[in-house]
């Protein structure tokens, strides 16, 4: 597999995730009966959005990267690496904040999962951007 082929597999694979974050809120607002905005505080739909919210935030610049680094010619094993890394840490994430709002392992996973591999994008876009 090449480089590019790893960054079209994790590519489509972040999509996926996204694209099921985005039903699960659907669910619980259909669960909720809220047709707009959190609901007034409700919980359920509060941590829904929040782990949506929170793969906004890390995914699209991280994968962007991972994109990047296979332009440059990384091989393919880094990029398979980084964006498992990532993927996990983005399912334990949902996992961990979908059910509960204090501290939990998949939510302490997708901090660290997150600051590392976007700490290793960074260091390996630009190792090869500038080697």
């Amino acid at each position: 597999m090449t480089a590019l082929e790893a960054f079209g597999l994790w590519a489509g694979l972040f999509v996926l995730l996204m694209i099921a974050l985005k039903l699960n809120v659907g669910r619980v607002r259909t669960a909720q009966k809220v047709g707009f905005g959190d609901g007034g505080g409700n919980e359920p739909l509060m941590r829904a959005l929040r782990v949506q919210g929170n793969a906004v935030e890390d995914v699209p610049i991280q994968v962007i990267g991972l994109g990047a680094l296979a332009l440059l010619g990384a091989p393919a094993l880094l990029i398979h690496g980084l964006g498992g890394v990532l993927f996990v840490s983005r399912v334990l994430h949902a996992v961990g904040l979908g059910g509960s709002t204090g501290f939990s392992f998949g939510r302490f996973a997708r901090t660290l999962g997150s600051l590392l591999t976007g700490l290793g994008i960074f260091g390996t876009c630009l190792w090869f951007a500038l080697a």
